[in-house]
């Protein structure tokens, strides 16, 4: 069984979202990421997807004209307090747009209280339709796999799983094996890009290649045919690859369909085309 492939909001971060979609259905894939809620803590703008009513039925449009369907939306950050109207209005768009996943990031190293948090937030997510996918990242409250299974499994709601992303899986103490231990029923789907070795362990230096200077897919080194081996059969592969200096000289198809192609070479090479 093939991997479906989503176009990663940040892959293509210079475009607005029906842009994105025609993109994607251009390029061949089979999904799209979207971003309604800022990612960083300031210097993000709102994105008009959460108030803008004339945009949503925008995009609606396109995807309905194109085939194309909306694999996962950004994102949800988990903290001491949170605004759980907020996150309300949030599910409410990603239901309109027919999403299938949440991104969420935990910033509580209070892993009880972030635990209740997420099994708060899946109980919402359920109510629309939607995974709630904790993304483990070295610099947050949850830094590696092992601690987003746990809180997870914790939060016990059959609609939470651990996203993997390429990147963090090799930036953080997590292996193959844990990935291959994950129950198939906790993965969702996952995030491909690459980058570069050796690298800048600061939390500094891995948030700046997380948010703008990965690689295509066989262009660094990461073990991606491995991490292609080891996820279960047929699981959406998000392809993240934000790139900003590129982008000065690439447009965003140019680099979607670098992407993709990418993407697909190593899948062939690991055995999963």
């Amino acid at each position: 069984m093939s991997h479906p492939l989503s176009l990663a909001f940040l892959t293509t971060f210079d475009v607005g979202p029906v842009e994105a979609v025609r993109i994607a259905a251009e390029i061949g894939y089979d999904m799209v990421g979207l971003r309604i809620l800022p990612a960083a803590a300031a210097g993000e703008p709102d994105y008009p997807l959460l108030t803008d009513d004339r945009l949503l039925a925008e995009v609606r449009s396109a995807l309905a004209d194109t085939g194309v369907t909306v694999g996962d939306v950004e994102i949800i950050r988990l903290k001491a307090e949170n605004d759980w109207a907020l996150f309300e209005r949030f599910c409410d768009r990603c239901a309109a747009l027919g999403a299938r996943h949440v991104l969420v990031a935990g910033d509580d190293t209070d892993h009880g209280r972030l635990t209740e948090s997420f099994a708060r937030f899946c109980g919402m997510a359920a109510s629309h339709g939607l995974t709630a996918d904790l993304e483990f990242m070295p610099w947050t409250g949850v830094p590696n796999l092992a601690a987003a299974r746990r809180i997870v499994e914790a939060a016990g709601c059959d609609n939470g799983g651990v996203l993997v992303d390429a990147l963090h899986y090799d930036r953080s103490a997590t292996t193959l094996d844990e990935i291959a231990a994950l129950p198939p029923d906790r993965v969702n789907y996952v995030q491909f890009c690459d980058g570069a070795v050796p690298y800048d362990p600061s939390d500094e230096g891995l948030i700046r290649v997380a948010r703008g200077e990965r690689l295509f897919p066989g262009e660094g080194g990461i073990d991606l045919a491995g991490l292609a081996r080891v996820i279960p059969e047929g699981t959406t592969i998000s392809v993240e690859v934000p790139h900003r200096r590129l982008a000065e000289r690439i447009d965003a198809p140019g680099r979607a369909a670098m992407a993709h192609a990418a993407t697909r070479a190593i899948l062939r090479a690991a055995g999963r085309a």
